[in-house]
């Protein structure tokens, strides 16, 4: 550490970093624009000046931009100087001059960094009277929203867009002394990260298109912290609540996990909490019934026994344990198909058994050398991606390194670096969005994927030799080898998106032929859903022996919870495993074909409405709070079937009085979750926390329909966080810190005071608990298993699965603004394959496999390997489609012809 001066005071900073840093990191207020911690320094806006001297008897000094001068030892310098604090205002004068003056109306008004700012250099009156700059807006799409004449010109929007998240439809185009940012013409912006311009942006140019339709300030939203539910990172968010509705998400910080940014998926998903298809009270046979009426009916079926359970990868854990304890370990079923489990249970053996870590998502950005074997990351796991793109850059940073350039002198870095890249090779069925920063790409079959992958394995450690592989593919195979055998941090990223066994292997093998060269390396699988690895984790058996247990006891009754099987199985599967049971209790979120089905519906609450646990891809328990009270019969899953065995007699599930009830039951009974007490603090453990800012207001009024009072704030009896503004005086940990806010610092930019530095660790620690670490000996034996060389059959196609970040999960899908970016159901074929079918772009074409047949429209992608065939992954009616499987395609117009003839 450095010892450095501020205003006259010795502090201790890092020399590796600047002194703007430095300061915001020893808890001054500095103000800034164009800097941010993830971007690093241009030194664009000239807001962060202090006055430099020379030594202890220099009376005169200089004025510096501190975001572009290193905390060296012994540099001294003046936040408070008169100078400085002139030059700091004359700078917000100058950008205000063209600012309109419209704070009231703005959606930005009440959390903007530039009012923060403003108040901060003490700028009070605008002394321009003259017409101001004006521009025109912007259509961008259904999520983000554009108002170019608030632009400060700070730049954040393009570095982030177009030089962190690799964007190219977003720019700075200038006209003599005008700068307009935005794309060059009207347009859906393409980025899976675009809703990030909204943070990034200190002023409101970008803001939520989402929110505005509901609208409410930051000081009036109740909020609470909570785990993004739409794929399997487990990325941490604030969620926020006014009248009963659920308003917006924005990220909340986790150096560990997602960090700065969320992906649109993540931000904009949230919709599907007020959904027109969400169930709010009870239904017994289709009609709507009182929640004394359905638990009637539901304790009078459970009371007759015989119950099987079937749980679901988006169910937190304390709602899969309660319906495994209700109805027993035996009679309990993950809910998910044979395949999908095989698959879970191997990776989750692997990271157990094998020798390779799984890495956090930050040290996914520090890895040099990646390779991502059958993984179309961004639209699986969007910020993975989003880390991976930063970590080409690890092992070119010893170029700025050798000339002495500090990593956080953005531009001068880029200059130094130009296009080199780190090693990131990535073979997977078809184009990615990574491709650009790619060091070479692959594109083959799954089983010629995870040849690949046995090939990268042997030529890093004698294993087993892969026969008859093609010259061009061992030539990679060397080349990727010798790529992460020349790194300090290799990482490997796989997972279950095409379906193979033997892709997972592979990538299993080549983590443990790192590891045995003595390569700290780090192995890391997605996973499909927000707690597919928790379900995993309960070593249930899969949806097919359900099928089986309830066509062995016809008598029995079924519980489904928080699981559409329609998305499981065929439908004729799925439609005759339900009718096959005597009484079938669904309890969900939104309505289905499964709750269709159903004899009886129990409303089920979301994230936003309940309190629960999830793990992530990394094996990390992660916390999520209730945000809101429900004006209606909606009930955590577990509370359901707490209230339902009561209401049978059944005393075993009388303990459950609270959450941490529940928690603490789990851990005792579950050795694999003997840490999920630690994943936040129990209820007693925590003093009152609020929910709401100081500033709430309203609560008379929100309820003078009802009684002009303010009445009395619900009570939540799982957890610390009170619906109110009244806090206790100790501080809230970090995982039940419900938003960000410090005097002075209303917008996001306020997370820099709950960091031990800018940009690290939450004080008190990142929120989560690791439940898997590698074998501290591990005896792991190399796989022998390789897929062989196969011929294609031209009579068949291979199905193979194409993912797409909005569509492919289920629950998004049904968010207003996201649902307008779905893709229609399709087939993708190479322009080869179409024209031996005889069949031409926007045609139909007849897909036939096991029992199932559609008809889709066909897409030509000539980045497929020929013989094959895409199908969007998770679009009904073909989610649940086999794939990887051998189809039938036919022409429809052929079957047309052909019957018209007969």
């Amino acid at each position: 550490m450095a010892t450095i001066y501020i205003d006259n005071e010795a502090k201790q900073a890092d020399p590796k970093e600047n002194l703007l840093h430095a300061c915001l990191s020893l808890g001054y207020d500095l103000p800034y624009f164009c800097w941010h911690p993830a971007l690093g320094s241009v030194g664009a806006c000239r807001q962060c000046a202090v006055k430099q001297f020379r030594n202890e008897q220099d009376t005169t000094g200089k004025l510096i931009m501190a975001c572009m001068t290193p905390a060296a030892e012994g540099t001294r310098i003046s936040i408070a100087d008169a100078e400085a604090a002139t030059f700091r205002a004359a700078v917000i004068q100058g950008l205000m001059q063209n600012h309109p003056h419209d704070c009231p109306v703005c959606d930005e008004g009440g959390e903007c960094h530039l009012q923060d700012m403003t108040v901060m250099t003490g700028h009070r009156m605008r002394s321009y009277s003259f017409g101001k700059r004006t521009f025109r807006n912007q259509y961008l799409g259904p999520l983000v929203n554009h108002e170019m004449n608030r632009c400060i010109q700070c730049q954040r929007c393009v570095r982030f867009y177009r030089e962190y998240a690799g964007g190219d439809d977003l720019n700075a185009f200038r006209l003599r002394d005008s700068i307009f940012f935005g794309r060059a013409e009207d347009g859906i912006l393409e980025s899976e990260f675009s809703g990030n311009l909204i943070e990034v942006c200190p002023t409101g140019v970008f803001t939520d298109a989402t929110l505005k339709q509901h609208y409410t300030r930051k000081w009036d939203l109740q909020m609470a912290p909570s785990i993004c539910v739409h794929c399997g990172l487990g990325c941490n968010t604030t969620v926020g609540e006014r009248y009963g509705s659920l308003r917006r998400v924005v990220n909340r910080y986790n150096h560990e996990v997602n960090g700065y940014f969320l992906c649109d998926r993540g931000r904009f998903g949230y919709e599907f909490v007020e959904s027109q298809k969400r169930i709010r009270y009870p239904l017994l046979n289709g009609r709507s019934a009182t929640k004394s009426e359905a638990l009637e009916r539901f304790g009078a079926i459970l009371s007759e026994g015989n119950v099987i359970g079937v749980g679901s990868p988006r169910a937190s854990l304390e709602g899969n344990f309660a319906l495994r304890t209700l109805v027993g370990p035996d009679r309990f079923f993950a809910g998910i198909s044979d395949q999908e489990s095989q698959l879970l249970s191997s990776m989750l053996r692997i990271l157990r058994e094998g020798p390779a870590r799984s890495p956090s998502l930050d040290d996914v950005e520090h890895s040099d050398a990646v390779f991502v074997l059958g993984e179309d990351v961004t639209n699986i796991a969007p910020i993975l991606a989003l880390k991976l793109r930063q970590s080409v850059r690890q092992a070119p940073m010893k170029l700025a390194d050798a000339l002495h350039i500090p990593q956080w002198l953005d531009h001068a870095v880029r200059e130094v670096v130009q296009e080199t890249k780190g090693p990131l090779f990535i073979a997977s069925p078809y184009t990615t969005k990574l491709d650009d920063v790619a060091t070479a790409t692959h594109r083959a079959s799954p089983d010629d994927l995870a040849r690949l992958g046995f090939a990268v394995a042997h030529a890093i450690d004698p294993t087993p030799e892969v026969a008859d592989l093609p010259e061009e593919t061992g030539k990679l195979a060397a080349n990727i080898a010798s790529a992460l055998l020349g790194s300090q941090r290799p990482l490997i990223v796989s997972g279950t998106s095409c379906r193979s066994q033997s892709v997972i292997e592979a990538a299993a093998q080549i983590a443990s032929a790192l590891c045995k060269t003595g390569h700290r390396t780090s192995l890391s699988f997605t996973t499909p859903e927000c707690n597919s690895l928790g379900l995993a984790m309960m070593e249930a058996r899969p949806l097919s022996a359900a099928i089986e247990a309830v066509e062995n006891n016809p008598d029995a009754a079924l519980i489904v919870l928080e699981n559409d099987l329609f998305r499981r199985a065929s439908a004729s599967e799925a439609l005759s495993f339900l009718r096959s049971a005597r009484h079938l209790i669904v309890l969900d979120c939104l309505e289905s074909q499964t709750t269709e089905a159903a004899e009886v519906v129990l409303p089920a609450s979301t994230f936003a409405e309940s309190d629960g646990t999830l793990v992530n891809s990394e094996g990390r328990a992660q916390r999520f709070f209730q945000v809101l009270v429900p004006g209606s019969d909606i009930e955590e899953s577990w509370r359901w079937l707490r209230e339902g065995s009561l209401a049978a007699g059944i005393e075993t599930e009388a303990k459950w009085l609270s959450f941490d009830d529940l928690t603490t039951v789990m851990a005792a009974e579950m050795p694999a979750f003997a840490s999920i007490p630690l994943v936040a603090p129990a209820r007693k453990a925590a003093g009152k926390i609020a929910r709401e800012p100081n500033r709430y207001s309203g609560r008379t009024s929100m309820l003078a329909n009802i009684s002009v009072h303010e009445p009395k704030p619900p009570d939540d009896p799982d957890s610390a966080l009170a619906f109110s503004m009244e806090s206790g005086p100790a501080p809230a940990p970090p995982s039940l810190l419900p938003f960000f806010w410090t005097p002075g610092w209303n917008s996001i930019q306020s997370v820099n005071k709950f960091q031990s530095e800018v940009g690290g660790h939450l004080r008190g620690g990142d929120p989560g608990v690791r439940l898997i670490e590698p074998s501290q000996n591990p005896t792991w034996q190399y796989f022998t298993e390789i897929p062989a060389a196969k011929n294609t059959n031209r009579d068949e196609w291979l199905l193979i699965p194409i993912y797409h970040i909005f569509g492919s999960e289920e629950l998004s899908s049904h968010a207003n603004g996201i649902s307008q970016l779905v893709p229609r159901p399709y087939v993708a074929l190479h322009s080869d394959d179409a024209s031996r079918l005889g069949v031409n772009a926007g045609e139909k074409i007849n897909i036939t496999v096991a029992d199932s047949s559609f008809e889709l429209e066909v897409i030509l992608r000539d980045d497929l390997p020929r013989g094959t065939a895409g199908l969007p992954s998770g679009l009904l009616p073909i989610a649940a489609m086999p794939s990887p499987a051998f189809a039938k395609l036919t022409p429809a117009k052929v079957e047309s012809r052909a019957g018209g003839m007969a």
